[in-house]
C-alpha cells in the first residue's frame, strides 16, 4: 500500500483537493481529512499495483492546484518583489499584460509551467510520504518560478514600451496644437508595406530619409512609416487625407488618427477618387522612390 499525506492549513486548497479527489477516476483509493499539531492532513492511500500511475495522478492534481488556484497570487508576487518600485496601479496594469501573454501564447506557456510543475511534484511524491505545501512550493519549484518570472520580465517590458508610446504620443499631441499649420492639404496613399504623400496639387512630397534630420521620431519605431511621420509632423496641414489602398486600418494609421484627431479624413469614394484609382492601375511605379 502507498500513503500520502498533503499538509495545509489553506481552507480553500483543502477544499479544492477534496472535491477534485472524490472526483477522480480511480480505483484502490480512498482519502480522509485529519488534523494534528500543526497541519490539517488529506492522507490518500493506495492500495493498487500500478504506483507510477497514482503518483502520475497525484502530481496532476496537484499542478492543476498550482496553476489553476494559486498562479495569480504568485504572479502578483514575483511583481511586488522584483518590481516593486512601480506603484498599485502601475503594478495591475503589469498583471493585465501577464494575462494577455499567457493567453497569446496559451499552448507553449501552460506546457512549460506544467511540465516544471509536474515533474517537481512526481520526483518528490515518488520517494515522500507526506508533503507540505507552502514548503514545497517556496523552496522546491524553482524552474516553475523562473517560468513566472520571464513572463512578468517580458510583460514589464512591453508595459514599459506601451508607456514610453503614450508619453510620446502625448508630447507630439502638444506640439501639433502649440503650432500653427505650415499647409493646407495633404494626401498620404497607404498600403500595409508602403506609404507616400502628395500635396494639394497631388505632386509627390519626398520623404528626408536622412535620419539626422528626422527630428521628431523618437525611440518609438512605425518601420517604413518612421519618415511619413516626421514629413507629415514636418508640414503641419490642417487637412491629411488618408486613401487606404488596401482597406487596412493598421496601428500606424490609429497613431496617425491619436496624433492628429480631426485634421484626419478617410477617403470613402474608391470608385471615384482619382488619387486611389491611380494606384490601383499603377501600383508598382506609384510606390518606387
Amino acid at each position: 500500500m502507498k500513503s500520502l499525506a498533503i499538509k495545509t492549513n489553506n481552507s480553500h486548497l483543502l477544499d479544492y483537493l477534496l472535491n477534485e479527489l472524490r472526483n477522480l477516476e480511480i480505483k484502490n483509493v480512498c482519502f480522509s481529512l485529519r488534523e494534528f499539531k500543526h497541519y490539517k492532513n488529506i492522507i490518500i492511500h493506495y492500495t493498487g499495483k500500478d504506483s507510477s500511475n497514482f503518483y502520475s495522478i497525484i502530481s496532476t492534481l496537484l499542478t492543476f492546484l498550482i496553476i489553476d488556484e494559486l498562479e495569480e497570487d504568485f504572479l502578483k508576487k514575483v511583481i511586488i518583489h522584483n518590481y516593486f518600485y512601480f506603484d498599485a496601479n502601475e503594478r495591475k496594469g503589469i498583471l493585465n499584460l501577464c494575462y494577455d501573454l499567457l493567453s497569446e501564447d496559451f499552448p507553449e506557456l501552460f506546457n512549460k509551467k506544467f511540465t516544471s510543475i509536474y515533474n517537481s511534484f512526481f520526483m518528490y511524491i515518488s520517494s515522500h510520504k507526506s508533503i507540505v505545501l507552502k514548503g514545497f512550493i517556496n523552496f522546491r519549484m524553482k524552474s516553475y518560478w523562473e517560468v513566472l518570472s520571464e513572463i512578468v520580465n517580458e510583460s514589464v517590458n512591453t508595459f514599459i514600451i506601451e508607456k514610453e508610446y503614450l508619453e510620446f504620443i502625448s508630447l507630439l499631441k502638444l506640439y501639433i496644437e502649440s503650432q500653427e499649420p505650415l499647409s493646407d492639404v495633404v494626401h498620404l496613399i497607404y498600403t500595409s508595406s508602403d506609404s507616400f504623400l502628395l500635396d494639394k496639387n497631388k505632386n509627390r512630397i519626398e520623404d528626408d530619409n536622412n535620419i539626422l534630420n528626422a527630428k521628431y521620431l523618437s525611440d518609438i519605431s512605425f518601420s517604413s512609416n518612421d519618415y511619413t511621420l516626421n514629413s507629415l509632423l514636418s508640414l503641419l496641414p490642417k487637412k491629411i487625407y488618408i486613401h487606404l489602398v488596401d482597406n487596412c486600418t493598421d496601428e500606424f494609421i490609429k497613431t496617425l488618427q491619436t496624433i492628429f484627431e480631426n485634421r484626419i479624413i478617410f477617403c470613402n469614394d474608391y470608385e471615384c477618387c482619382e488619387i486611389c484609382k491611380s494606384y490601383k492601375k499603377h501600383k508598382r511605379f506609384l510606390f518606387k522612390k
